[in-house]
């Protein structure tokens, strides 16, 4: 029989995480059931050219568009933040990742967008949610370019 005895950090962290696993059990489950609910309606609405339409310009914006962008920029933060704990708790991590990326505003967001398109797997789960709602597929965003194209062989 083999004496499976942990390194004294990872003891410690043990320790220290026992208290709050009904917590995290409890989010985990909490996040779970909010990406199942309002992801597919998210997925639903967007355009079938999201990926592949052409970056949108950045326009000026008043106090209060500015103050409505720093409180979209949390809620992606949080979407993100879920997406992460959903890769080892219950629930569809990398879509709310993908959600929270596309929630935010930052430089570069829509390459790191068509580079998680691409995977195979998160374009047909996006695929398959618009396809048991009756929308069109996704155009798939063709590697190498910038803007992307409309690729119709990609949704097979």
């Amino acid at each position: 029989m083999v004496d499976f005895t942990l390194p004294p950090p990872a003891e410690q962290a043990l320790h220290w995480l026992e208290p709050l696993l009904p917590w995290l059990t409890g989010l985990g489950i909490a996040l779970a059931l909010v990406s199942l609910l309002g992801l597919p309606v998210l997925v639903v609405l967007m355009p079938r050219d999201y990926f592949v339409a052409p970056r949108r310009p950045e326009r000026h914006r008043g106090a209060v568009l500015w103050g409505l962008r720093g409180l979209r920029n949390a809620l992606a933060l949080i979407l993100i933040a879920a997406g992460v704990l959903m890769l080892v708790l219950p629930g569809q991590g990398l879509l709310t990742l993908l959600i929270g990326i596309m929630v935010s505003t930052f430089p570069g967001k829509y390459r790191l967008e068509r580079c998680l398109v691409r995977q195979k797997g998160v374009f047909y789960a996006l695929n398959w949610i618009r396809g048991r709602a009756g929308r069109d597929p996704m155009y798939y965003p063709a590697p190498g370019t910038l803007h992307g194209t409309i690729n119709e062989d990609a949704n097979e």
